[in-house]
């Protein structure tokens, strides 16, 4: 089975929808797919085969209040509006195609954070619903800048907390030719959280030490995974698509041609290299 593990990384994940619409242009396929925060809200477009649309109404909402902006945060505590990017946006503004979705038999996931717990869940989106674009907003929603998202008698936040880079997931579902985009330049490594930070999230969340205690391992928990990644991909078991470069720009970006400039850095790394994801895949 084929899969495409897709990492998050707010706006670094321009960098992922500019390798995923070159692949959907060359007709790459895969039996299934899980995106981490960015990778989710950017990468279920995959599963929609809507070519273009990330980089779309991320130019155009770059500077709309209602998109991304500390009013939202201040009035709804969630810095990236939930109601705007999840509901709004996608049902009136710039609809996902919801018929290729639904149609289309890639299994798509999302990965989460159980707050309670401390540990990673992965939702099936099997249908394009407002509960579905619950579960994905969950996947995005970073502490101390989105609400606890409540769904499904679940308390969730973003999936990278626990698990960035959900390859060996993956493989436990069957997948035995994994793709992997990265939204980092190789060599990258996570530092452990600077005290201050810790001291903010264990006043918020004091509620949820199984949450803290994740938060303050996450720096191992993705450097282990890089590992094993760079492992696998020398092994010839993956293939990882990563940026060339550090990519200039930041998770919160208002700035268009920096935006732009994610997208065709991904662009351009997956064009030089497809012929040898086809051969990789077998295509």
């Amino acid at each position: 089975m084929k899969g495409l593990v897709m990492e998050g990384g707010a706006l670094r994940g321009m960098f992922t929808a500019g390798v995923t619409d070159v692949m959907l242009e060359h007709g790459i396929e895969f039996d299934a797919a899980v995106g981490v925060s960015a990778g989710s809200s950017f990468g279920c477009n995959y599963k929609s085969k809507q070519i273009g649309r990330a980089l779309r109404y991320n130019l155009r909402f770059a500077n709309d209040k209602r998109y991304c902006s500390i009013e939202s945060l201040i009035k709804t505590g969630d810095l990236f509006n939930a109601r705007f990017c999840y509901h709004i946006l996608p049902e009136k503004l710039d609809l996902m195609d919801e018929k290729t979705y639904m149609e289309n038999p890639l299994r798509f996931y999302c990965a989460v954070t159980d707050v309670k717990t401390g540990k990673p869940l992965y939702h099936d989106c099997k249908e394009l619903n407002e509960n579905t674009l619950e579960w994905m907003r969950a996947s995005a929603s970073l502490p101390l800048v989105a609400n606890i998202v409540k769904v499904d008698g679940y308390e969730l936040l973003d999936g990278g907390l626990t698990d960035s880079i959900p390859i060996r997931w993956m493989e436990s579902q069957g997948c035995d030719k994994n793709v992997i985009i990265l939204t980092r330049p190789a060599g990258y490594r996570k530092k452990p959280q600077n005290k201050i930070f810790m001291a903010i999230m264990k006043h918020v969340y004091k509620d949820y030490p199984e949450l803290l205690k994740a938060i303050s391992l996450r720096h191992t928990m993705y450097n282990a995974e890089i590992d094993y990644i760079n492992e696998i991909e020398k092994a010839g078991k993956a293939f990882v698509i990563r940026p060339e470069q550090a990519l200039d720009i930041h998770r919160v970006e208002h700035n268009k041609a920096k935006i732009q400039g994610a997208y065709d850095a991904g662009r351009s790394v997956m064009l030089k290299r497809i012929a040898e994801l086809k051969e990789y895949l077998e295509v």
